[in-house]
């Protein structure tokens, strides 16, 4: 990952002068994280345009409040909890206007179903398996938008993007045992809506 002990020590450098008013300091670390940041951003919502908007709302927040860090974790922590609580807010927004997260919208504002798009591109490629795995797919977007956002979020951090229940936990201001028992029910969760499949 991106928290390396040597990128630890450069962070507490920069964060320092970021306290002290260093613009660059500061635009060192946005440079630094951009890309883990966007990456989760538009794994998270799925929108390119939503992705950016969290993006640029995540550091915006992060510049105003870097004053407030007291170095009790790392900034790669800090600002993936940045990250994670303002998709949590968007999610439940989404949730609450009920928008079908198998379509997403590009960079031009377009949308389209992701779903659709997932082909075969291998020579021979077979129609009907790849009906099947459109409707897989489908089954399987239904089963992670019937997760709570809390549940959905864990479940991706853990699975999507590979990280510990503790960095989770973390992030989400809550214990490892915590998001250790969200993840357990988000789990079953997907596990029942998907046992009709086997």
């Amino acid at each position: 990952m991106i928290s390396t002990p040597l990128s630890r020590v450069d962070d507490t450098d920069l964060i320092r002068q970021a306290q002290q008013g260093d613009r660059a300091a500061f635009e060192a670390l946005v440079r630094q994280y951009d890309q883990a940041v966007l990456r989760l951003a538009l794994h998270l919502t799925g929108s390119e345009a939503d992705a950016q908007d969290i993006y640029q709302e995540a550091f915006l927040k992060a510049y105003r409040h870097v004053g407030n860090f007291r170095f009790e974790c790392s900034f790669y922590t800090w600002i993936y909890r940045i990250v994670t609580n303002l998709c949590l807010d968007h999610l439940r927004r989404r949730q609450t206007r009920k928008e079908d997260a198998a379509v997403v919208t590009d960079s031009e504002g377009e949308e389209y179903s992701v779903i659709d798009n997932v082909a075969d591109e291998r020579a021979g490629a077979n129609p009907e398996r790849d009906l099947m795995r459109r409707e897989l797919g489908g089954k399987i977007a239904k089963a992670l938008n019937r997760l709570t956002p809390r549940e959905r979020m864990v479940f991706e951090l853990k699975h999507y993007q590979g990280l510990k229940l503790r960095t989770i936990g973390e992030m989400l201001n809550t214990t490892e045992e915590t998001a250790k028992n969200t993840l357990f029910r988000a789990t079953q969760k997907l596990r029942g809506a998907l046992a009709p499949m086997r």
